[in-house]
């Protein structure tokens, strides 16, 4: 008995994507743990063919082409067979409960978070470290890409984050929303900017001091729900953050390489950015729950991840004024540097997507546990 003509074209659309999705799951599940975005060495002598479009093009085609090295084909190889075997994506479809994605979001997150630290220091290294006067630049093209990427999810129409916990990609349309559901958004995209770049001031300072700063962000957010917005931390809540401080105190303190001893390097300029990243970002989540607490524009926006494209988008147009006003003298320079040095490109591009994609995997597991 012949299939409806809808249930054929079904089948022959899962035909044609059988292996591609295939592929795509294999990256969700297992290129963080076998290095996505693999560092690549300088080129000995910049790149002269081709025009700048071409190297741009050429850069993200190798951070593309990083994901497969051998041992991550044998692995594609191995989950297609499984795949045929076992109805792999069938059972994709139906996806992984959702505490058990929960768990995997948080897994990501924690590894998209310690990936960005690694291409953040080495975006910023590329361009001559914190005394290059580049770092808020740096800063505001992360957010670029960011930008950029949530242009492309709007164009494809999908968002394959989810992948990331074995479920199935949810689609991403162009919100519905209106210029006031934007207007009303504006504070979520100024602390989301003035959190980034903070962060990237704090790390670029001292990356293990700027981490131990950072690690107070839930302090500073119980300090500013209690303050702010009258909703002070659960008993147990409180007890918990000397212990997230301390853990990551302890975690990051050097060795003396004369003495022996264990101790802390103090920066200045990471605390002061560190601690300013992390007022904002208490101010940006406390705003964004009273944002989309508003059911109207929850529903506007169509899900966490066109809310998050467009606060990403709206922090990225509200960092470009700061950026051109600090820095506008050496953007020429960066420019300049973006397109002849292989490193720059790389780890700016790189940087950008670990960024974008670990703030999203932390948005929706906070979603999930209030």
């Amino acid at each position: 008995q012949s299939l409806p003509t809808s249930s054929r074209v079904m089948a022959e659309r899962s035909r044609k994507h059988h292996v591609i999705l295939t592929l795509a799951l294999v990256l969700a599940v297992s290129s963080a743990a076998f290095g996505p975005f693999k560092k690549k060495p300088e080129p000995e002598e910049p790149k002269k063919s081709g025009g700048m479009m071409s190297q741009l093009v050429s850069t993200i085609a190798d951070i593309v082409s990083s994901f497969f090295e051998f041992a991550f084909v044998w692995k594609v190889a191995v989950l297609v067979f499984l795949n045929t075997k076992f109805h792999l994506l069938e059972r994709l479809k139906k996806g992984l409960k959702d505490e058990y994605a929960l768990l995997l979001y948080f897994a990501f997150w924690y590894i998209g978070n310690t990936k960005y630290n690694e291409y953040n220091k080495a975006a910023l290294d590329s361009v001559g470290g914190k005394r290059a006067g580049m770092t808020m630049t740096v800063s505001t093209m992360q957010l670029g890409v960011c930008a950029a990427y949530a242009g492309f999810l709007w164009l494809v129409g999908s968002n394959p984050v989810k992948l990331c916990g074995l479920q199935w990609p949810d689609s991403q349309p162009l919100p519905a929303s209106t210029s006031a559901d934007v207007v009303k958004t504006l504070p979520v995209g100024f602390c989301a900017a003035a959190a980034h770049s903070s962060s990237v001031f704090a790390l670029g300072g001292d990356p293990l001091f700027g981490q131990i700063v950072k690690a107070g962000e839930p302090v500073l957010s119980a300090i500013v729900n209690t303050i702010f917005y009258g909703k002070p931390p659960s008993v147990a809540k409180a007890c918990c953050l000397p212990v997230i401080v301390g853990g990551v105190a302890f975690a990051s303190m050097k060795s003396d390489p004369i003495t022996g001893e264990y101790r802390l390097k103090f920066d200045s300029t990471a605390l002061y950015f560190g601690m300013a990243a992390n007022a904002f970002a208490a101010f940006k989540g406390s705003e964004n729950k009273k944002l989309m607490s508003d059911k109207e524009i929850k529903s506007r926006y169509g899900g966490v991840g066109n809310q998050y494209a467009v606060t990403e988008i709206l922090a990225f147009l509200i960092s470009l004024p700061v950026m051109f006003a600090t820095e506008g003298h050496v953007f020429p320079t960066y420019v300049k540097l973006f397109f002849e040095d292989y490193a720059v490109r790389y780890n700016l591009i790189a940087s950008g997507m670990a960024f974008y994609l670990y703030n999203e995997l932390a948005t929706m597991t906070i979603k999930a546990t209030g």
